[in-house]
């Protein structure tokens, strides 16, 4: 007959492996995905200094050094986690709720010691529209249940007032509406003009909508990309 203790299981390291192994690599399936840096669709919250290459190139140029993150003087660049996929991991993205880009600042183009991001001047940043561009990191967009104006009726006019573009990328169309008790009320209703807008962020930093800002900005529409706009050409 054989002894109690000769009944008792044992772990089956080999086959713990292969379990740890396999949620692993199940695990990494969306870090995975998320590595398409470029193509087809780039996170939206991807959002480069100004004056960044192209993501294939800024990606093989940086060295997350950090430089350009602690010359910020609004604290707006941030180190990535997933918005750049792996490869992207620590490399500087722009965080507008935390800061803005400063219009008329180049303090990132100028430390960065590799030339992930090129040198600018000011003058080649801000542009002179319509004869020269600016040079843009993304662009705004209005969340209409979630803006001031649009979804309760009240009036905001915070994002103009601090957009530093000329003319202001945005503007504003009144419009008169019925409150639920049966009165009226007219407001300015804030749409953004992308012809001036250059994504620099300080709208969301400062909307007075405590969590999920009421105008957000996103990567697309960035100079350093023919493909990352809003309609591609030929698509409409």
């Amino acid at each position: 007959m054989p002894r109690a203790e000769a009944a008792i299981d044992r772990v089956d390291v080999s086959r713990r492996r292969v379990l740890v192994a396999a949620g692993a690599g199940v695990a990494a399936v969306p870090l995975m995905r998320a590595s398409t840096g470029v193509d087809p669709r780039p996170n939206p919250a991807r959002i480069r200094p100004p004056g960044a290459l192209d993501e294939a190139e800024f990606l093989q140029r940086c060295v997350k050094c950090g430089a350009c993150m602690k010359v910020c003087p609004t604290a707006a660049l941030q180190p990535a986690l997933h918005e750049g996929g792996l490869e992207g991991l620590w490399t500087p993205i722009l965080v507008a709720r935390l800061g803005y880009c400063e219009h008329a600042c180049v303090l990132c183009s100028r430390v960065c010691p590799t030339g992930a991001i090129r040198h600018l001047t000011v003058p080649e940043k801000i542009g002179a529209p319509p004869q020269t561009e600016p040079v843009r990191i993304g662009s705004a967009s209005f969340d209409k249940g979630r803006c001031l104006p649009w979804a309760y009726d009240v009036q905001c006019i915070v994002c103009e007032e601090v957009c530093p573009t000329s003319p202001k990328a945005i503007y504003f169309k009144t419009e008169t509406v019925t409150l639920r008790d049966g009165t009226q009320r007219t407001l300015k209703k804030p749409y953004v003009d992308l012809a001036h807008c250059t994504g620099c962020g300080i709208c969301e930093t400062r909307c007075p909508v405590f969590d999920l800002a009421g105008v957000r900005v996103s990567s697309v529409g960035e100079t350093r990309s023919s493909k990352n706009r809003i309609i591609l050409s030929g698509r409409v």
